[in-house]
């Protein structure tokens, strides 16, 4: 690569970056200044950096009690990351290893289902929650998600690209197919698992709509769906919306930094297939 292409390259590359990281520092800058500073000035820099944004979200109990949100929001996506890991691992596990009649049916009816928009499944998935009784509960937003379609197409490519040559080393030692999907091919979708962990993570993190529809005490509400009752009808607190969005940002970072190794390894890997 010419000089004058390496200079064209990694200035686009800073550009990109630029556009995606200027937006979350000026979140945090904001959410540092004082509520004037924040309506007068769109400087990155504040004149006084004060957290006093954060102490209203340190709140257990009240009219915004932003920490509980938070707990239910971790609760409600680690559990639905969980749920969504163990259903689907299974479903695309059978559907890709085993022949069996209809195989190619199911799958289809499967994928099928990825082309339907989502909020066509509210009215039926709230009609169900509400004959188990489980509206405003943090169970109304993680049954739900163990029915999704898309963690067993994702896992189901995976497991069929695998080689079947580990499956029979393993049946001439002597292991059964729960063994051989416990100790052979798990191992072997460790980078697909840890992709799918972060996509539902995220997700369900990030879901807005849903709580709305099944969550109607203050306290039973998760982040996303609680921030927006930090406005003020007469005034903006920018400060303190910013805070609140800074807050909800940690987790998904931190949780992708964790698991950027595994998703990087697994998209190498699948370029390499074939």
């Amino acid at each position: 690569m010419k000089l004058s292409q390496k200079i064209a390259f990694y200035g686009l590359l800073t550009l990109l970056a630029a556009a995606f990281v200027l937006p979350l520092l000026s979140m945090v800058a904001t959410s540092l200044k004082t509520p004037f500073e924040a309506s007068q000035s769109p400087s990155l820099v504040p004149e006084k950096v004060t957290f006093d944004a954060y102490a209203p979200l340190l709140t257990w109990s009240g009219q915004a009690p932003v920490l509980r949100w938070f707990v239910n929001s971790v609760i409600v996506s680690t559990l639905t990351t969980v749920i969504v890991l163990c259903t689907a691992t299974l479903a695309a596990y059978a559907l890709a290893r085993f022949r069996f009649p209809g195989r190619r049916l199911v799958f289809g009816l499967v994928v099928g289902t990825l082309f339907v928009p989502g909020f066509i499944f509210l009215i039926p998935n709230y009609i169900i929650i509400d004959q188990f009784g489980l509206l405003d509960t943090l169970l109304a937003l993680i049954l739900p998600a163990a029915g999704g379609a898309f963690g067993v197409f994702f896992l189901a490519q995976f497991f069929s690209g695998l080689p079947a040559e580990f499956e029979e080393a393993a049946l001439l030692d002597g292991a059964n197919q729960w063994q051989i999907f416990r100790s052979v091919m798990l191992p072997l979708a460790q980078g697909g698992l840890s992709t799918l962990a972060v996509i539902t993570f995220l997700g369900a993190w990030n879901d807005f709509l849903w709580p709305t529809y099944v969550l109607f005490g203050t306290e039973s509400l998760t982040l996303t769906a609680g921030l927006p009752l930090l406005q003020n009808a007469n005034v903006t607190n920018l400060p303190l919306i910013m805070a609140g969005a800074v807050l909800a940002s940690v987790p998904a970072i931190v949780v992708f930094v964790i698991a950027q190794r595994k998703i990087i390894q697994s998209v190498a890997s699948a370029g390499l297939k074939g």
